[in-house]
């Protein structure tokens, strides 16, 4: 049971960090650096969680070495896709080695402003502060998207979020929908011993490897990585179609994985797609995404959607940031390798912001020993 606000003690610290995935973890590095007193708020029980959380065969689509964060090499062969399981040990390792102060069992409730700072209330404790920065992660709430059509009730249904492995999906027919190298790699995995439909939308395949060398080896030489999201490449990238790195999408089909496009209407247990193919299914699975969840933020910085609205992660609420969003500043700004560059410019402006904070109040403390 959460005590209530008022028995809670209050901590005083320069920055609260919500989130202790890798985001919050690559600030932790470059905070510590600059001697701040901060603390890493993070619900889960064990550093790493939510890539434990994933399904049994997940690895990464990134090959080593364009996994590290700041200040540590991930341990892996290079051109070698790390297991889930592995980065999350490696988050671990990374929490210990520099010592962060990650305080897990801590839930964030609310974050609100006070004064020129913010309160944070957390599972155990209230903590003030002048700088907060949401570290949650691109992976939030699952979508489910909004369809016309009378569900069976007793039709399987599952979210890759929730997804583990194959023995979870009954027998019979499995419609996977999903345009995205999640739901292309989920379906793989159950056609060795289901039948399986993947229904995609606007989707886009890029070759695992090309002239030999990996697709991120031909991005990171050819400086893909530097295109920003306000650039006009960036801009075009961003409204372009979800894309399936290193999956073909005959080769999906070779290995008997029936493709339809995009779905629009679950009746009964009878899917139609967008072609006005209709088949009958027994299972379906959701790999549609996440959508933002910021309820417990109760500062007027999100959209209408729900969305922070930010440039480089530096919102119009002085002293409060986001960091790990897709497309923060660059296309890798929300994964392993990418998010360490964004830390490093959140940590410049925190340091900045503190610095102006400290001096507007020597500045008024003279003022008011002027005015004695």
């Amino acid at each position: 049971m959460t005590p209530p606000s008022t028995a809670r003690p209050r901590r005083r610290v320069e920055v609260v960090v919500v989130g202790g995935g890798q985001s919050g973890l690559a600030l932790g590095y470059h905070l510590a650096g600059q001697g701040r007193r901060f603390v890493i708020l993070d619900a889960a029980e064990r550093i790493g969680h939510a890539w434990r959380s994933r399904w049994d065969s997940l690895r990464l689509i990134t090959p080593c070495p364009y996994n590290d964060l700041p200040g540590m090499r991930f341990p892996a062969p290079a051109w070698s896709f790390p297991h889930k399981d592995e980065v999350a040990a490696y988050l671990a390792r990374y929490a210990e080695a520099f010592a962060l102060p990650v305080r897990l069992g801590e839930r964030v409730r609310a974050v609100r402003q006070d004064g020129a700072g913010y309160l944070v209330e957390a599972t155990t404790a209230l903590y003030e502060a002048p700088v907060v920065v949401v570290a949650t992660g691109a992976f939030q709430h699952p979508h489910v998207p909004a369809l016309p059509g009378d569900v069976d009730p007793s039709l399987f249904q599952l979210h890759s979020a929730a997804y583990r492995n194959p023995a979870q999906i009954p027998e019979g027919d499995v419609l996977v929908v999903g345009c995205g190298n999640s739901g292309a790699g989920i379906a793989l995995e159950l056609a060795a011993t289901r039948r399986v439909c993947l229904s995609l939308g606007r989707t886009a395949s890029s070759p695992r490897r090309i002239l030999g060398r990996d697709l991120f080896f031909w991005a990171h030489a050819l400086g893909l990585t530097r295109v920003t999201a306000e650039s006009r490449l960036g801009r075009r990238l961003r409204r372009g179609p979800d894309g399936l790195i290193g999956i073909d999408l005959k080769g999906i089909a070779r290995r008997g994985v029936t493709l339809a496009p995009r779905l629009i209407q679950l009746d009964g247990r009878m899917a139609q797609c967008a072609d006005g193919s209709r088949r009958r299914v027994d299972a379906v699975l959701w790999a549609t995404g996440f959508r933002p969840r910021y309820d417990f933020l109760d500062v007027p910085v999100l959209d209408g959607r729900g969305a922070p609205v930010h440039r480089r992660g530096v919102t119009r609420a002085p002293g409060l940031y986001f960091l790990g969003l897709p497309w923060q500043h660059r296309i890798d700004s929300s994964l392993l390798g990418g998010v360490g560059r964004d830390a490093e410019h959140l940590a410049e402006q925190i340091h900045r912001h503190l610095a102006g904070s400290s001096a507007a109040a020597t500045a008024r403390q003279e003022d008011l020993i002027h005015a004695r």
